[in-house]
């Protein structure tokens, strides 16, 4: 018996609202897929606003994906699930499958670890950010006025997202970084992952990584920086959206690809058919994101 179409789950960007992401639904529609733009918080028309009595975290976010799972399968429990996170929706994405039942595959647009150190220049507007306006307005007004970056924002998930862009940790337990061990004298050796007790595996289920060229918010090496880090090196596939790949009247910008995504929409068709191990058999886990 053929596998049923998948169903796509889109975890939207930081600031964007569901709506904006109708497009990206129809692509999928078009292509006979099914698919349906999950809330962002606080950027839905019927939603309250961040303000300093209403507050929420990357936990809160990870577990709006975990219900739409979960609900999902209880609906359909042949279909197969595919996550697609939009830059901060990649990586509550990622913070899903490493601590949560996990979707059957996970798609990456724009998504990246943050951290100052893999941006040009150290990433210095990145410090400036998170080293400062987060914490001083949030301090301020108990959460993250226009026309701040992301505002207006929950206080607690905009210092969470400052503290990874400075120090490179997660806001939720993820694989360890991968260092490249240098010989003295020598040329680097291959890349290994810096193991702890408390670090959770990599993400096994299928993966595609989508690297925008030219992304300002979301270079190309905290991009595969990203990849490396959370899933699989089997599990994960790597693509550049290059300028070359765009058709007229479309864009591979941070925002705008989802407003003529079907180039990307084309590519996530070819890689679930083409994926190894994305044959449909749900992987039990632990619910692991409250520790």
């Amino acid at each position: 018996m053929p596998q049923p179409a998948p169903l796509v789950l889109v975890s939207p960007a930081m600031g964007i609202g569901s709506r904006y992401y109708r497009p990206l639904v129809e692509a999928f529609e078009a292509r006979g897929w099914a698919a349906t733009a999950l809330p962002r918080r606080g950027f839905e028309p019927q939603d309250a606003r961040a303000s300093r009595g209403h507050d929420w975290s990357y936990t809160d976010e990870v577990d709006v994906i975990a219900r739409a799972v979960a609900a999902v399968r209880a609906e359909a429990p042949d279909r197969p699930v595919i996550l697609l996170g939009h830059s901060l929706g990649a990586q509550l994405a990622a913070g899903h499958q490493l601590h949560h039942p996990p979707a059957d595959g996970l798609v990456s647009v724009g998504g990246c670890l943050p951290h100052h150190r893999d941006y040009p220049l150290a990433g210095l507007p990145i410090v400036i950010q998170a080293g400062v306006i987060i914490p001083v307005l949030t301090a301020l007004f108990g959460f993250l006025p226009k026309p701040a970056f992301g505002g207006p924002g929950a206080r607690t998930l905009m210092r969470e997202w400052a503290r990874m862009a400075l120090t490179g940790d997660t806001p939720f337990p993820s694989p360890a970084p991968i260092r490249t061990p240098r010989a003295a004298g020598r040329a680097p050796s291959s890349p290994t992952p810096v193991r702890t007790p408390s670090s959770p595996a990599r993400i096994r289920t299928p993966a595609l990584v989508v690297a925008l060229e030219g992304d300002r918010l979301a270079p190309e090496k905290p991009v595969r920086g990203f990849a490396a880090r959370m899933f699989a090196p089997d599990a994960v596939t790597v693509w550049r959206y290059g300028h070359a790949d765009v058709p007229a009247g479309a864009s591979n910008d941070h925002t705008g690809w989802a407003r003529r995504p079907e180039p990307v929409v084309d590519r996530i068709v070819t890689w679930w058919d083409t994926a190894a191990g994305n044959r449909f058999d749900p992987v039990p886990a632990p619910d692991t994101m409250r520790g």
